[in-house]
């Protein structure tokens, strides 16, 4: 396990696509422990893989005291109530503002294993799940920033 070099927020490569994951493999594993370090760290709570350099669809959040791993996620239920959460990234010169996310969401992905999994978040967590799988679809959270907040 090692700590990574986090991508700037300016870097181009934030707008891209992720890969899909198709090896479960200890290289997965190196990737997914590597970006816990590192997310642990900078004191963040999320990290998609494209924090620290990889196109692959993976994001580690730590909730409490678990870490949640989530392959290839899909959002697959969101709720109709709202709310707006303030964010910014853990990625060097972000800026923060206030975004209008679902109140819940729930989400299907792979574990480390390729096994599968399903988590539900409210509030805070439900707004870092929606965060994070927006990073593995080229998607940055200023694109969604209320009108008037600063960029």
């Amino acid at each position: 396990m090692a700590l990574r070099t986090l991508t700037n927020w300016n870097n181009p490569l934030f707008l891209k696509k992720s890969r899909a994951v198709d090896k479960f493999d200890e290289r997965l594993w190196v990737l997914l422990d590597d970006m816990k370090d590192t997310l642990v760290k900078v004191n963040g709570y999320g990290c998609a893989a494209v924090h620290v350099g990889v196109l692959r669809r993976a994001v580690i959040i730590l909730d409490d005291s678990s870490v949640i791993e989530l392959i290839n996620p899909v959002i697959t239920k969101t709720s109709t109530e709202t709310q707006i959460v303030k964010e910014g990234s853990i990625a060097p010169d972000s800026p923060q503002g206030e975004v209008i996310r679902p109140k819940s969401v729930t989400v299907s992905a792979l574990d480390r294993n390729g096994e599968p999994v399903t988590v539900s978040g409210e509030g805070f967590l439900a707004a870092t799940l929606c965060h994070e799988i927006d990073h593995l679809d080229g998607v940055i959270f200023t694109d969604k920033i209320k009108a008037g907040e600063n960029k």
